[in-house]
């Protein structure tokens, strides 16, 4: 992709996120074709439906918008306004490249700490205490009983409810599941906006947005064509 940093070898820890993230946007992708796909056919030819399919199908885009935002990161494709970053030298858009990832961090760490005190509840967790920074935790309402409305509970059942509910049972998935993707996905950005940051640093990449070099190119091919 145009304007996408020149992404190095992988090892270790980054290796394996990266192969967690591109993994589950496809299958996200693929299971929300398939829910789909299998509802329009069974209201359309057998005039029924799965009547857990909708539900399911925002929550995987939910997932999906989560991990697009990090894969966003790690290719540099999110937009944003750089008409004075061009103004500058390459010191200026380093310094302002710097100053915005810097901005972002403390973003996303307020992302993260708000995402996992939202979510810890639901989980039966404590959520922690501080306005901004996480000073500890404290005790929380416990909410793992939260159900989903229709999403029915696939695999590991009774471990889930001798776990997370004291054994009572659930009818339907408990909330805590999909809501899992608010502090992951916040952990996963926040990485990922670490990693944009140390290429700032090492001069591998201008800033967090996405480049010109495409309209660049388009311009160039188009100012030669006029030349012939």
């Amino acid at each position: 992709m145009a304007g996408s940093a020149e992404q190095p070898e992988l090892s270790g820890f980054a290796r394996i996120v990266n192969e967690i993230e591109e993994n589950a946007i496809a299958l996200i992708l693929g299971l929300m074709v398939v829910v789909t796909f299998v509802n329009v056919v069974l209201r359309y030819v057998f005039s029924s439906s799965l009547i857990w399919g909708q539900e399911l199908t925002l929550v995987l885009f939910a997932w999906l918008v989560v991990f697009g935002v990090s894969y966003g990161f790690k290719v540099t494709a999110h937009l944003g306004v750089d008409a004075i970053l061009n103004l500058l030298s390459q010191r200026g858009q380093r310094t302002l490249g710097l100053i915005a990832a810097l901005c972002c961090l403390a973003y996303a760490g307020l992302l993260m700490k708000g995402a996992w005190d939202y979510w810890a509840p639901f989980a039966g967790l404590d959520a922690t205490t501080g306005r901004w920074f996480p000073t500890g935790f404290a005790d929380s309402r416990d909410q793992a009983w939260y159900e989903t409305e229709q999403i029915p509970i696939p695999i590991l059942k009774g471990w889930l409810e001798a776990t997370f509910n004291f054994g009572e049972e659930y009818e339907k998935l408990p909330r805590f599941i999909p809501y899992a993707i608010m502090p992951f996905g916040c952990a996963l950005i926040l990485f990922r906006i670490v990693q944009a940051s140390l290429r700032i640093v090492t001069g591998k990449q201008k800033s967090l947005i996405v480049s010109h070099e495409a309209e660049d190119a388009v311009e160039d091919v188009a100012a030669r064509n006029a030349g012939e």
